[in-house]
Parts: C-alpha cells; sequence; structure tokens
C-alpha cells in the first residue's frame, strides 16, 4: 500500500509486480478491490497500480466541491507517484470517464487507454431520458436511512454477482461513502467526454461485456466509431463488471493488448 497527497487528500494504491506500468481505475460504488484477479495475474508481466480514487476505500474522504478534473488530476499524481509512467491506462465504468479526462489533461501520462465497459459520462452516451431515470434512482438510493443504504447499482452483472467474489464485493458495498457516491453519480450524470473522442491519439482498447445492460454496446460502437482505430474486444455473455464475470478472459485480453503496443509504451 502506498500513499500520496493530492488535491487536499490523502490517495491510497495497491502495487504489484514489475514491468511496464499498468494503472486500474474502478468504478462508482467500489474500489481498488475489484481489480483482484486482474492485480494478481497481471503482475508476473506488468507492475499493476489499483487505487482507490478520492473518498472511496482507505483513501481520504472528498474535499468540497471535488469535480472531474480534481479525479483525474489525484490518477494523474499516483502515476507520477509510482515514477514509471506514461502508463497503460485502464478504466471501468466511471473509472473510464476519469481516465478519459486524465488523457485530456495529461495525455503526456498516457501510453494506452483500455476503456471498460464505460461512458463518455452519461449525458455523453446515454439518451436524456435514461439520464433522468438514473438521476433519479440514485436520489431515491441516496435519500435512504444509513442503515438501509444500498450502493448496488442495478443492471451490473449478466446472471448476478459472481459468487466466487462474493466476500470482496460484500466488503467493498460496506464500505462505501453514500456523499462519495452521491458526487461520482451527479459528476456522470452531467459528464460529456465526446469532444475528446476523436482527438485521442494513443492506441485504444474497447473492452465490452456482449450483455452490459448499463453501458450497452452500441455505446461501445460509439467510442469506436469515434476514436481513431479504436480496437473492440466483446466478451460473451457477460455484463458490466466484466472484469470480475469473466476474469480470465478480461485478464487475457488486457494482457495481449498491451503486450502488443509495448513499443508505444517505451517510445
Amino acid at each position: 500500500m502506498a500513499v500520496v497527497r493530492t488535491g487536499g487528500v490523502d490517495v491510497v494504491y495497491a502495487r504489484a509486480g514489475r514491468g511496464p506500468l499498468l494503472v486500474l481505475a474502478h468504478g462508482a460504488g467500489s474500489d481498488g478491490r475489484m481489480w483482484e484477479p486482474q492485480v494478481d495475474a497481471l503482475a508476473d508481466e506488468f507492475t499493476v497500480v489499483a487505487w482507490d480514487e478520492p473518498g472511496a476505500g482507505r483513501s481520504g474522504d472528498l474535499p468540497a466541491g471535488f469535480g472531474l478534473p480534481d479525479y483525474a488530476r489525484a490518477l494523474a499524481a499516483v502515476i507520477e507517484d509510482v515514477g514509471l509512467g506514461p502508463a497503460h491506462v485502464a478504466g471501468l465504468s466511471w473509472g473510464g470517464t476519469v481516465v478519459l479526462e486524465l488523457y485530456r489533461l495529461r495525455p503526456d501520462l498516457v501510453r494506452t487507454l483500455l476503456m471498460v465497459d464505460t461512458y463518455a459520462g452519461w449525458k455523453g452516451s446515454l439518451p436524456p431520458e435514461e439520464v433522468a431515470a438514473r438521476v433519479e434512482g440514485a436520489r431515491r438510493m441516496l435519500a435512504a436511512p444509513r442503515e438501509e443504504f444500498d450502493p448496488t447499482l442495478p443492471g451490473l452483472y449478466a446472471e448476478g454477482p459472481p459468487e466466487r467474489f462474493a466476500a470482496v464485493l460484500d466488503a467493498m458495498n460496506r464500505d462505501v461513502r453514500p456523499e462519495s457516491m452521491g458526487v461520482q453519480l451527479s459528476l456522470m450524470a452531467e459528464a460529456d467526454e465526446t469532444d475528446l473522442l476523436p482527438r485521442i491519439a494513443v492506441p485504444t482498447l474497447l473492452l465490452w461485456g456482449e450483455r452490459d445492460a448499463r453501458s450497452p454496446l452500441d455505446v461501445a460502437h460509439a467510442f469506436r466509431e469515434a476514436i481513431p482505430h479504436a480496437e473492440l474486444v466483446v466478451l460473451p455473455a457477460v455484463g458490466h463488471m466484466s472484469n470480475l464475470e469473466a476474469p480470465e478472459a478480461f485478464t487475457a485480453a488486457v494482457r495481449a493488448f498491451c503486450r502488443a503496443h509495448a513499443e508505444d509504451a517505451s517510445g
């Protein structure tokens, strides 16, 4: 475990392995533990870093007024603290939106992008009526008494949470701070990163669950059309949390992509 202080908050990250730097950004309502299968499997070939973003996991609480650029700057501080950048940078769901903002602000830190079951913000990727429905769902979730608060978003899995990760999923759920989740979801609702997509100039992998109900495949196709030379890999029969539903296939796709772009990483 390592800690870097940035933007008025202590940010904690886990680091394993040796080799080119691979940074993993988690989704809303979770923390770096969601990447355990990938950290364990990829540390044989990469320096794998999984952060707990500000307000999540072991990191400090969100400062007042924390916005999407602040998350991106915090992630940049982690990459700089590790000292092996630029990095292969992967983000799942909300984490992908943070990673896009990182690329907007600090493209010098990004070797390749791995966009996983993500969005160019909800505003940028979903119909307005769907965004409105999600905002209302989030309002109801956050209005519940603390003892009844359940951070589980609908449609995360194709066939329910994978049993072998039940313990870590339960632990992450218990640790979610409603205040942090409220900020994440409100920022997602307003974010629109679509202007950035045609300007992405690093190799980009789009890694999607075939049955993702939260960020459907048409979002992945829109990314592929917008990002020059983006590569799309679809994992059959899994949903939004594809790294946990099909960890072996997911990890193999990440490994193959990062290996294929080793020259991009070194140059």
